[in-house]
């Protein structure tokens, strides 16, 4: 008879876990709410409800990069006081990263495309809103590697 598998911690579980969730809501909304808004609304009535979904996605990427940022920074905690490591590790980076593009993606930029929308300010709502996909794309793609390293470690 084998013996049960040994059980993670809760903490590892969520750190585990979290990441793959993470980068499922960012797909889902980009890939799917997105673009179904403005196939079925009036291009300004998707553009609020997509700037409300998006505005929920950002508070809940600050959410997720605190937790994740705290479970990181104990395990690099404890891996650099057993001297194997740094009290960095790449994914407290990526997860540093992912808070940052959604910071200025979001935070930033989106009072400078209100503005842009109704005529202000020095730059054009279509340059802002590229700008404002690159760091959503970027926070993606980071989501995604430390959803990967995640996986397999």
């Amino acid at each position: 008879m084998s013996a049960a598998p040994a059980r993670r911690p809760l903490v590892e579980r969520v750190r585990r876990v979290l990441p793959g969730v993470w980068l499922g809501v960012l797909l889902a909304l980009a890939f799917i709410a997105a673009p179904s808004l403005f196939a079925l609304l009036e291009r300004p009535l998707a553009g609020r409800v997509a700037a409300r979904l998006f505005a929920s996605e950002a508070q809940l990427s600050v959410a997720l990069s605190v937790v994740l940022g705290l479970i990181e920074r104990q395990r690099a905690a404890r891996r650099a006081a057993s001297a194997e490591g740094s009290r960095i590790s790449a994914e407290l980076l990526l997860v540093l990263g992912a808070l940052f593009c959604t910071v200025l993606g979001h935070y930033a930029l989106q009072p400078m495309l209100e503005a842009a929308r109704a005529g202000q300010g020095p730059w054009s709502f279509g340059a802002l809103h590229g700008v404002s996909t690159a760091f959503y794309g970027v926070k993606a793609l980071l989501v995604a590697t430390l959803t990967w390293r995640a996986g397999r470690s």
